[in-house]
């Protein structure tokens, strides 16, 4: 019989709270910063919200991307990006919008044209050649938010459900501070935010909430083993019983995702930082931003030993 592998032979004793103060203050200087940046600065929006020309061909064969990326992007057209499309040999080409109106979009189509007729010859099948206005992009912008919003405050009523409006209030709280600071982090460097980016920000949430679950369910189980444990050291027994987990999980996580943003490639660099950003925010504010939201929203642990003394004596 084998035995399972164990990452830690013993439940660690670390005093998570011991730092929660400076952790606090740290998550709002990042919040402020990306509300400020993105008030101020805006986002560098991709071809999907700002608009632009999109472009699907047919080659003959599998063709190579990074060839046409290269070949397209000498042409001084802007932003481009390539993305397989349905089989092997279908692209997507998205060119970000040309200053000058339809006459320079045309003009920036013939010249794609041209160059990938020197490049993979003139059998090349041009299946689709549209101009995406910003109408569209606005509302892309729109549902995109509509879909982050949705998203939150189902989590936040599955939460409540499951395991009190205190605990769904901590959660939804720390998803705003993961999904704020990652669209912060691409206002203030000026990467690109397309949808790729957008699908992230919606994982993270995923993430986020899915570590916060487990150590309030680990918070619900000790608490009804412990029933006299001040709240305050039930939270740090149950982050601390959970870490193992946490660190496998997001660990592994976290190294694909690095292996990502390292080879990916251009095309997922955006969605991969992203991802990156998110699990290392996702990891931090589950112990150091929902964990302790929690015990002061039980008003530090009184509502708490309030709510566990009604329980006994009513199973009394």
């Amino acid at each position: 019989m084998f035995k399972p592998i164990r990452l830690l032979t013993k439940v660690p004793k670390v005093d998570y709270f011991r730092f929660h103060k400076l952790c606090f203050a740290l998550s709002i200087v990042l919040c402020v910063i990306s509300v400020i940046s993105i008030a101020t600065r805006g986002l560098n929006y991709g071809v999907d919200f700002a608009g632009g020309i999109l472009i699907e061909v047919r080659t003959p064969t599998a063709p190579d991307l990074a060839k046409m990326r290269s070949d397209i992007g000498a042409l001084n057209l802007g932003d481009v990006a390539l993305q397989d499309f349905g089989a092997s040999n279908d692209v997507l080409i998205r060119i970000e919008r040309q200053t000058g109106g339809e006459d320079a979009e045309m003009a920036a189509v013939q010249k794609v044209r041209e160059t990938l007729a020197k490049t993979l010859g003139s059998s090349v099948e041009y299946r689709r050649v549209e101009v995406v206005g910003p109408k569209v992009g606005g509302e892309l912008i729109q549902d995109g938010i509509l879909a982050v919003t949705l998203s939150l405050v189902g989590i936040m009523g599955y939460m409540a459900f499951r395991f009190g409006w205190r605990a769904g209030a901590a959660g939804v709280i720390a998803i705003l501070h993961d999904c704020l600071t990652t669209v912060g982090l691409f206002s203030v460097t000026g990467l690109q935010f397309d949808l790729n980016v957008l699908a992230a920000v919606v994982t993270i949430a995923g993430i986020s909430i899915n570590d916060t679950v487990v150590i309030d369910d680990r918070i619900r189980e000790n608490s009804r083993k412990f029933k006299r444990m001040d709240f305050r050291e039930l939270i740090n027994l149950s982050v601390n019983q959970t870490m193992a987990r946490t660190v496998v999980t997001n660990g592994l996580v976290f190294l694909a995702t690095f292996a990502l943003v390292v080879f990916g490639g251009p095309v997922l660099f955006g969605f991969s930082f992203a991802m990156l950003w998110g699990v290392i925010a996702g990891t931090y504010s589950t112990i150091y931003v929902a964990a302790p939201l929690e015990w002061y929203l039980s008003n530090r642990g009184k509502t708490h030993a309030k709510e566990q003394e009604e329980a006994e004596a009513k199973a009394s």
